[in-house]
C-alpha cells in the first residue's frame, strides 16, 4: 500500500480513529488526529507546543479548554450536513470533549508561537463558497482560511457532488516562493456518503512522485509536495477535511501548465 494512504483503525461500534503526527508523514508541520467517543464518554489532549483547531466531524458534546467551559458545541450528524462547529486552541493547553451524542471529532495541528485567545468558531462564521462549474462544482467550508487568525495553520472542509471534480484543476503548492507559491503540507480525510471509494492522484512535473489513490470513506490521504486532483465517482457524494500548514501561513498556489486554461 502506498504511505501516502493511511487507513484508519476502528473501533468495536466502527469509529474511526487516525494519529497522524509530523514524525509518521515524514515531513514538518502537519498532524492530523480523528477520534470517535460514544455518548457518555470523552477525549482529552494538550497541544504542547502547537496550535490545534477540534472540528466536530459530526456529533455534540462540551468542550472545555484550559479548564474553562466552552459550552455543548456540534449539531451536525454527518459532516454532508452544514457548516461545522471548531475550536481553535493555542500551544501550552489543555482540552476536552465529553460526548453527548457519538462524536467525531477531527484534531488538526501545527507549530504555534502562541499568544492567541482560545475561540469557538461557530457555523455563522465558517465562509462558504462555491467553485468551479459543470463538473468542476465543489462547495468549501473555510473553517480557518487565511484570513483568519492562526499562527500557522489553515483548515477547511469541501463537498464534491457524486461525479464532480475538486482540487482541480491540478494544482500545487510546494515551492517556498510567496507570494507566487506557498509550500504547504496537507491531509485530505476522506468520508462518503455512501460505502465507496473516490480517487485522488499526488504527482509531480518531474516524475518524482506519480501515485493514483482510491481513499475509501475514513481514509487520510497525505500530499507533500505536487498536484493532487480528486474525482468522485457518480453517485458517491464526497467530504473531505484539509489541513495545511507551512513556513508562511497563506494559500499561494500554482497550476498544472496542461490544465491552467480552464481557470480556477
Amino acid at each position: 500500500m502506498s504511505r501516502l494512504l493511511v487507513k484508519p483503525q476502528r473501533d468495536a461500534h466502527g469509529g474511526i480513529h487516525h494519529h497522524i503526527t509530523p514524525a509518521s508523514a515524514g515531513w514538518v508541520y502537519v498532524g492530523f488526529d480523528v477520534h470517535s467517543v460514544q455518548p457518555g464518554h470523552s477525549v482529552a489532549g494538550s497541544s504542547g507546543e502547537r496550535e490545534l483547531c477540534l472540528v466536530f466531524v459530526a456529533g455534540r458534546g462540551a468542550v472545555t479548554v484550559n479548564g474553562q467551559d466552552l459550552g455543548t458545541l456540534g449539531k451536525r450528524m454527518s459532516p454532508f450536513e452544514g457548516n461545522p462547529w471548531s475550536v481553535y486552541v493555542p500551544p501550552h493547553s489543555t482540552w476536552h470533549v465529553s460526548a453527548e451524542t457519538v462524536v467525531e471529532l477531527a484534531v488538526c495541528s501545527a507549530p504555534a508561537k502562541g499568544g492567541l485567545p482560545v475561540r469557538v468558531i461557530p457555523p455563522g462564521e465558517v465562509g462558504h463558497e462555491t467553485r468551479g462549474k459543470g463538473t468542476n462544482t465543489r462547495h468549501v467550508r473555510n473553517i480557518l482560511p487565511d484570513t483568519a487568525t492562526a499562527d500557522s495553520l489553515l483548515v477547511v472542509e469541501v463537498i464534491t457532488p457524486g461525479g464532480n471534480w475538486s482540487s482541480y484543476p491540478p494544482h500545487k503548492h510546494d515551492t517556498d516562493d510567496f507570494p507566487r507559491e506557498t509550500l504547504l503540507e496537507e491531509t485530505y480525510y476522506h468520508r462518503l456518503a455512501r460505502p465507496g471509494f473516490a480517487l485522488q492522484r499526488v504527482y509531480t512535473g518531474d516524475g518524482s512522485l506519480d501515485e493514483t489513490l482510491a481513499p475509501a470513506d475514513g481514509d487520510v490521504v497525505l500530499v507533500p509536495k505536487g498536484y493532487h486532483p480528486v474525482g468522485a465517482p457518480h453517485g458517491f457524494d464526497l467530504y473531505y477535511l484539509n489541513v495545511m500548514a507551512g513556513p508562511v501561513r497563506a494559500w499561494k498556489f500554482t497550476m498544472a501548465p496542461s490544465h491552467a486554461f480552464l481557470g480556477w
